[in-house]
């Protein structure tokens, strides 16, 4: 007898060890990512694109924590890389220090409404040509701080591209274009006397200046920039000159007199700002200057100001729209109060589950009403789901992490008079197979050690005899 309780118990043993390791692959998971790919077409949107030669395909990768708790950072990393050998190109000359940069625009529905924008921006670019290739911006983020529980239904939309050129000025002389940067040059009408080659101390850049006694002699520069400066000599001979910008008359200047209105008594001394425009919106304007009176005018140079403070302003735009339909990802945010239990917990009576407290297991046979924002109900399209949990034999429970709440059915469908109030019992799917496996293995062990005594105990008598 004693053989059969020794069997009876190490085969009890083995079978408890056996459903320990099943209990461990049931252990809640924590919040789960979602990584949407997403590949887009971009296309120009402005006067002055980056996209310059056909469309320009990107790849994406759009990840987020599915899983929240209030106060919680919704917060998004938005991958961008380019998918082909197409790129986006630099739409001119430019010095180092152009960005390119990006904004996503991100749809939330259901709990919330309303559009998310991660920003991002490249590396600064070295000095560039035209069609030199552009760098993106490596990711793109916009966390936002989750106030009340509930779902969110996300939803990729367009990017938004542009370039933003470095801070700085440049000079374009009245000479050709040697002497200006390139695709700027000063158109003068008729009138207008080339001086070259005057003397170092009259301080004149390149040592040149364009003269005109003609009343209405004109001279204009069209140009991209933020804003711009009249450069020029006082004279005591000069004549009024008046200063248009994108067609309408802005200022008159007198080089005759000084910033306090003093005559001056100056023959061609050069190198003057004798105008500066007020700030402009980034892009293409044109500066004319127009001689006043029947006088000498003069005009040294233009000077053209950019400063956008790496600000996108459209004017070198891009947009890139999804080549299909993004899949939607629901984000389910669960109040702090909401527990988290172990498997062998029983919940709160009064916080039963909800479809709002999703299990993070579809796989779990103890659940019966699973939660309608399930993502296998969903087109996900390019998604993987990963979730983060590893399998440990101790849980330790957080109300306020990332963890979803697992709800377990109590044990007893009514509380006996006198006994424990313990719940509800499960309901009939029982997990017969489990339990028939562990009695087959219990039997089987206690058959096994029982055959093993009577062994030894033939063999014993054997060598006695």
């Amino acid at each position: 007898m004693n053989q059969w309780r020794k069997a009876l118990i190490a085969a009890s043993v083995g079978s408890v060890a056996a459903l320990g390791m099943v209990a461990l692959t049931d252990v809640p998971a924590a919040a789960a990512l979602a990584d949407l790919v997403v590949e887009y077409d971009c296309t120009a949107s402005g006067p002055n694109s980056i996209v310059r030669n056909g469309p320009v395909r990107l790849t994406t990768n759009l990840t987020f924590a599915t899983d929240l708790v209030v106060g919680d950072p919704l917060n998004f990393t938005w991958k961008l890389n380019y998918a082909d050998s197409s790129r986006l190109q630099s739409p001119g000359y430019f010095p180092a220090g152009g960005q390119v940069h990006a904004t996503g625009n991100v749809q939330l529905l259901s709990s919330w409404q309303g559009i998310l924008q991660p920003k991002g921006s490249a590396d600064a670019e070295k000095e560039l040509r035209p069609d030199s290739p552009l760098s993106l911006p490596e990711t793109m983020n916009d966390p936002g701080l989750i106030d009340k529980p509930g779902t969110i239904t996300i939803t990729p939309k367009n990017i938004e591209l542009d370039f933003t050129p470095p801070d700085g000025s440049a000079i374009v002389n009245d000479g050709g274009d040697a002497d200006n940067p390139s695709g700027m040059g000063i158109v003068y009408s008729s009138g207008w006397l080339s001086l070259d080659d005057r003397p170092a101390s009259e301080h004149h850049i390149h040592n040149d200046l364009h003269q005109t006694m003609q009343e209405d002699a004109t001279a204009e520069l069209t140009f991209i920039g933020t804003g711009v400066e009249y450069i020029g000599p006082h004279d005591k001979d000069a004549g009024p000159v008046d200063i248009y910008i994108d067609g309408k008359k802005r200022a008159t200047v007198d080089p005759s007199r000084a910033d306090n209105d003093v005559p001056v008594n100056d023959d061609l001394d050069g190198g003057h700002t004798l105008w500066t425009s007020a700030p402009l919106k980034y892009g293409q304007h044109t500066i004319k200057i127009e001689n006043a009176s029947p006088k000498r005018a003069w005009l040294d140079a233009f000077r053209v100001i950019t400063n956008t403070s790496k600000i996108p302003t459209g004017y070198h735009g891009a947009t890139c729209k999804p080549i299909n339909s993004p899949a939607s990802i629901v984000v389910t945010v669960r109040d702090k109060a909401s527990p988290t239990v172990t498997p062998s917990e029983t919940p709160p009576t009064d916080n039963p589950p909800t479809d709002e407290s999703p299990d993070p297991d579809p796989s779990d046979s103890e659940t019966d009403n699973p939660p309608n924002n399930d993502n296998d109900d969903l087109n996900l399209g390019h998604v993987v789901v990963r979730p983060t949990a590893t399998a440990t034999q101790t849980v330790t429970p957080r109300s306020t992490g990332p963890t979803a709440t697992k709800y377990y059915r109590a044990q007893v469908p009514k509380t006996p008079s006198g006994g424990v109030d313990t719940g509800e019992a499960p309901e009939e799917n029982q997990p017969h197979g489990l339990l028939t496996g562990g009695m087959a293995l219990v039997m089987g062990s206690a058959g096994g050690g029982l055959l093993l005594r009577r062994r030894r105990a033939a063999h014993a008598g054997g060598a006695d005899a």
